[in-house]
């Protein structure tokens, strides 16, 4: 029984930690998409969470894109995000990405 306890108890943190990551990667996403610059080609951020210390790693990369008749779409930026953490001394990450377009 106490077994079955100590798995629900980690489960749990397991989970909330995991909720915490989505939203850290979920804000960041936010802002780079509502700044009007082209994002940065790469960017480090070293966040202290409730569980722990985590690194958040911005990539920006062109993408230009082509259209089915071969016009390329200038403008077009992937960004990669990742955020890696430790639980219980093993290496976790969590990724994203996605496009951001800025004319110029």
């Amino acid at each position: 029984m106490g077994r079955a306890v100590e798995n629900c108890l980690n489960a749990s943190t397991i989970s909330a930690e995991e909720n915490v990551v989505r939203q850290i990667l979920s804000d960041r996403m936010a802002q780079v998409q509502a700044a009007s610059a082209v994002p940065d080609p790469e960017k480090e951020f070293k966040l202290t969470t409730s569980y722990g210390r985590m690194i958040l790693t911005q990539k920006t990369t062109s993408a230009p894109l082509t259209e089915p008749d071969n016009t390329v779409i200038n403008g077009i930026n992937l960004v990669t995000l990742t955020a890696r953490w430790q639980h219980a001394g093993v290496p976790q990450s969590k990724q994203i990405q996605f496009y951001v377009y800025r004319s110029g």
